[in-house]
């Protein structure tokens, strides 16, 4: 167990600030957002040239080093050293919240098994937005991101998903919209959508309809801006406690390694837990071509 206490001076290291950033407007970052920006001694950027834009704007020279998708590893260390000198450092990405479909998970869990404080400040979410503007159910939602690429991964995690009683948030790009739109339909049936995109720009836009009214809008031309698809929950009385009935055992188990990152025999004991079988079943079956 660890204990944090976000402010209570520290002097035997730096601390992370997590950053939010605008999405859109410019305006929507606060004044405690601004004021961390300029008193930290670096800040940890997922594309520099786009925060440099951001600082330029609110006249901030705070130093910057890149933080993002290819380079978390490797910058890691380097991070960690800066915090272990007592430096500050905000990490920021190219909107919205850090580490919400975006890079910044795993320099926070380091900071906190290495005992480096960590304070989030909070701030504008596309995500959150769209759910509100969405006029669909906002007292359970379940946030996913991004689907996966991959058909087979997409496919066990949509048979999974599908079942969740609660509103689902997904993102989304432009030219991928109308495909993912096709596959929601396909496997969620004609439920109550709503899209939204350039979220705080000049022009922000809400879609509100049943999956096949927004699947037909989707084709009417070239679509652009970043989005957020929020998809009303599962009413029926399916209950997700048994998401994998459609699985095969071998499935199952490799939803496990595969999405979760778990090892064999972790999978392997969740499923004989989930399906109530003995687990070496479940051993047998997984391995019988091995």
């Amino acid at each position: 167990m660890k204990s944090q206490k976000s402010f209570q001076e520290n002097h035997h290291s730096g601390t992370l600030f997590i950053v939010p950033t605008p999405i859109g407007n410019l305006e929507d970052i606060t004044i405690r957002a601004l004021n961390t920006l300029k008193a930290v001694e670096v800040v940890a950027a997922e594309d520099t040239r786009n925060t440099r834009k951001l600082l330029n704007y609110f006249e901030i020279k705070t130093t910057l080093i890149s933080y993002h998708e290819h380079n978390k590893e490797e910058r890691e260390n380097r991070l960690l050293e800066l915090l272990a000198d007592g430096q500050h450092i905000a990490l920021v990405s190219d909107a919205g919240m850090p580490a919400i479909s975006d890079p910044g998970y795993e320099i926070v869990k380091a900071c906190i098994a290495n005992d480096y404080p960590v304070v989030v400040l909070p701030g504008a979410s596309a995500a959150l937005c769209a759910l509100v503007g969405s006029g669909l159910r906002t007292d359970e939602f379940y946030f996913y991101g991004f689907l996966p690429r991959k058909k087979k991964e997409r496919d066990t995690e949509i048979e999974r998903i599908k079942q969740i009683q609660a509103t689902i948030l997904f993102y989304e790009s432009p030219h991928r919209i109308s495909d993912t739109l096709q596959y929601l339909s396909d496997h969620f049936g004609d439920r109550e959508m709503a899209l939204a995109r350039e979220l705080t720009k000049k022009f922000e836009e809400y879609v509100r309809g049943t999956a096949s009214e927004l699947l037909e809008w989707s084709k009417q031309g070239t679509m652009k801006g970043e989005f957020c698809i929020v998809v009303e929950g599962n009413d029926e009385e399916e209950q997700m406690d048994h998401w994998w009935e459609n699985l095969s055992v071998i499935q199952h188990v490799n939803h496990y390694i595969e999405i979760k990152q778990w090892k064999s025999k972790d999978a392997i004991k969740k499923v004989a837990e989930e399906r109530n079988i003995p687990k070496r079943d479940v051993y047998q079956a997984y391995h019988v071509n091995d």
